[in-house]
């Protein structure tokens, strides 16, 4: 048996090595931060879904977005949506039941915080937020949902909409910010 030491004399093997070793973290620290989005199914969460989008439509919202979201606790999950200068938009999130907190921040283009709100486990529909938005600007913005689990950290389900008023907005049909 070659011990290791005398396996790697010369230069060149020493750099393979440094090389590889190199590799292999920076692809391990390089997967952690990647943020994946991952569907997910939860029958108590599809029916409160199907219950705003049947209110938001009775009431003149068309859905533009939705998407289930696998969540860790305490980690924001960013959404980004491109809004109308004048259109009235409804967002909606709702998170895992067993969670105790639910918040989300909604920010503009230039990373102004346009929206906050919170509720915790306890409140009336406490894992549904829901609030209106008429952006000044045509431009993307970003939601961030966030959870807080204390049993669960990882595998949260959380669900995303987006509403848009349907017809022209007008000064009596527009909520003011």
């Amino acid at each position: 048996m070659i011990p290791f030491r005398s396996y790697i004399k010369t230069p060149m093997k020493k750099s393979y090595l440094v090389l590889a070793i190199f590799i292999v973290f920076s692809k391990a620290s390089f997967s952690q931060g990647v943020i994946r989005l991952q569907s997910c199914g939860n029958d108590l969460i599809q029916k409160e879904v199907d219950s705003l989008k049947e209110f938001y439509s009775k009431d003149g919202f068309i859905l533009l977005k939705e998407a289930s979201i696998l969540m860790e606790s305490e980690y924001e999950m960013p959404v980004v949506v491109p809004l109308t200068q004048g259109s009235w938009y409804q967002f909606v999130f709702i998170g895992d039941y067993t969670s105790k907190l639910y918040e989300v921040r909604m920010y503009d283009w230039n990373e102004r915080q346009v929206i906050f709100q919170q509720k915790r486990w306890g409140d009336v529909d406490g894992n549904i937020i829901s609030y209106s938005y008429v952006p000044k600007f045509s431009e993307f913005h970003m939601m961030k949902p966030v959870q807080v689990n204390k049993e669960k950290k990882k595998n949260l389900c959380g669900y995303v909409m987006l509403f848009k008023k349907s017809g022209e907005p007008t000064a009596s049909n527009v909520p003011t910010p």
